[in-house]
């Protein structure tokens, strides 16, 4: 698969493409199989319930989970809202007089913006910080847990940096405090192995376009023993086992289910090619450019095969986007008319408002070649070389001019 233009692509943990194999499942629901799946008095519509049905039977056997433990939703966003929002105001209703929530500074916003939201329904949410390998230390928790918490969401794997929680580890502290843990497995699936029961997880969120399956489909792993329950966010046909109503977007849940098989079949061979390819892109610009500094873990399990988030010294992020046009790359930061906003995953890690502006994530994939690497990685140092040259920013690793 070729990129237009002849650019390449390095960003596969913001989306990746979908799998041709993938879009082929999916096409004839969009036209002559058309049907509503939740038509069941004719033969067209049950047969799209049965299309349903089989890819959630795939998204269930990718987590370990039943099948009737998966309900569909537009992505990890969705369920990560409906998890959060519904478990907590589900308990509350029922007179808990527990408050707490607790998630890491680390997570993505829909999940930091969701605990957030909840003080406004008189829960207290409490952001843990991470060490400076992006982990979260397991005293850290357990102190935290001394308080009486509804609810923990933590990250299996980090969206910036691939970083993967030690869950199995984690999730006995939860457990023994008596809360519900949640876990927004978006990077995970597809890029490592998960099992929602090894885990003990309650709750978890997956995404089908982390996983080359199609946009705007995803789905919400809801324990059913112990059972736990949700409060739905919206109201309607409650098709979605009364927790998310709306008309399934049948051509969608069918390539989802089509990319989950795909990569419970590929998967490990998959993930060897890909850190190997990762691995390559490292050594090629360590051989080709100095002062590179790695965030996060970067060894064994510990971290995401295809995943890089690093900085060079004395380049700042955005300069470097700027110089490398055919590259596909991410920088971590959000940017505005006025100002650079840094990575608030790297400077949750430590890093100072300098360095995190440097921060730049690399990720390779299915369709990533050895050429791509080796040729991203001669552009990326030549253009450093070029920035350095430049005198913009300060020499010392990290210190960066100001952006104005």
């Amino acid at each position: 698969m070729t990129m237009p233009d002849d650019l390449i692509y390095l960003d596969y943990q913001a989306t990746t493409p979908c799998d041709p194999r993938v879009v082929a499942e999916m096409m004839p629901w969009f036209t002559e199989r058309f049907a509503n799946p939740h038509s069941l008095d004719h033969a067209a519509g049950r047969a799209a319930h049965d299309a349903v049905e089989q890819a959630r039977a795939e998204v269930a056997a990718i987590l370990g989970a039943e099948v009737r433990e998966i309900v569909l939703t537009s992505g990890a966003t969705e369920a990560n809202n409906i998890a959060i929002k519904g478990a907590v105001r589900h308990l509350l209703d029922r007179g808990d007089a527990r408050r707490r929530v607790i998630t890491l500074a680390t997570e993505h916003k829909c999940v930091l913006e969701s605990v957030r939201d909840l003080a406004r329904e008189g829960c207290e949410p409490v952001i843990l910080p991470v060490r400076a390998d992006g982990t979260l230390d397991p005293d850290v928790l357990a102190d935290a847990l001394s308080v009486p918490t509804l609810l923990v969401s933590i990250m299996a794997a980090n969206n910036e940096t691939g970083v993967v929680q030690d869950m199995a580890a984690l999730a006995p502290l939860v457990r023994n405090a008596g809360a519900l843990l949640h876990s927004d497995l978006a990077q995970a699936v597809g890029k490592m192995d998960v099992d929602v029961r090894a885990w003990d997880l309650d709750l978890a969120s997956v995404s089908g376009h982390k996983l080359y399956g199609p946009k705007g489909v995803g789905a919400l792993f809801v324990r059913r023993r112990p059972r736990v329950r949700l409060t739905p966010l919206f109201s309607g046909g409650g098709q979605e086992r009364g927790l998310r109503s709306g008309t399934l977007p049948a051509p969608l849940v069918i390539g989802f289910g089509a990319a989950c098989r795909i990569a419970r079949d590929e998967g490990p061979a998959e993930r060897a090619r890909v850190a190997g390819l990762r691995d390559r892109l490292l050594a090629a610009l360590r051989a080709g450019c100095d002062g590179i500094h790695v965030h996060g873990v970067m060894s064994g399990s510990g971290r995401l095969a295809g995943n890089l988030n690093l900085r060079f010294d004395g380049v700042r992020a955005l300069d470097l986007l700027a110089a490398v046009p055919q590259l596909c790359l991410s920088t971590g930061s959000a940017c505005s008319s006025a100002e650079v906003t840094p990575s608030y995953v790297l400077t949750a890690m430590g890093l100072d408002r300098d360095q995190a502006a440097g921060g730049l994530r690399l990720a390779v994939g299915r369709y990533t070649s050895p050429a791509d690497v080796d040729r991203a990685a001669v552009i990326l140092c030549q253009a450093v070389a070029r920035c350095r040259a430049q005198g913009s920013v300060s020499p010392h690793d990290g210190h960066t001019a100001q952006a104005g």
